[in-house]
């Protein structure tokens, strides 16, 4: 199963075990969180229902990224300005794409085993 879910006003498409980088989210490296802002999530190539579902991930690493230079310049007119900027970001494990729904199926997954089970003793 996967999700797109929006975090730091961008889009990402995950499902279980996939790494990605963020925007930084509060928390410290090996803390979990939940991504709750599903825009549309599938499986086996059908669309799934959104509502109640949430996505677990495990913070990996708060990092900083590549340096970008903003450099300006006017000619003629001997104007220079040089400027660097990291950005902070949060690397993220995904742990599971779910919910409510996962944990509805496993206790009908063990209705149906009781059943035989009780029919067997009659």
């Amino acid at each position: 199963m996967f999700a797109i879910v929006r975090t730091g006003g961008k889009q990402y498409r995950v499902a279980a075990g996939d790494k990605i980088v963020v925007e930084k989210l509060a928390g410290e490296a090996g803390d979990t969180i939940s991504l709750g802002d599903i825009l549309f999530a599938g499986a086996d190539g059908e669309a799934q229902a959104t509502d109640g579902l949430s996505v677990s991930a495990k913070i990996i690493a708060q990092a900083r990224g590549e340096k970008v230079i903003v450099f300006k310049k006017r000619r003629r007119h001997n104007y220079r300005r040089r400027n660097g900027h990291r950005q902070y970001h949060t690397i993220l494990e995904i742990l599971s794409v779910g919910g409510p729904e996962k944990k509805a199926t496993k206790k009908a997954a063990e209705k149906k085993d009781e059943a035989p089970a009780a029919s067997a003793e009659a």
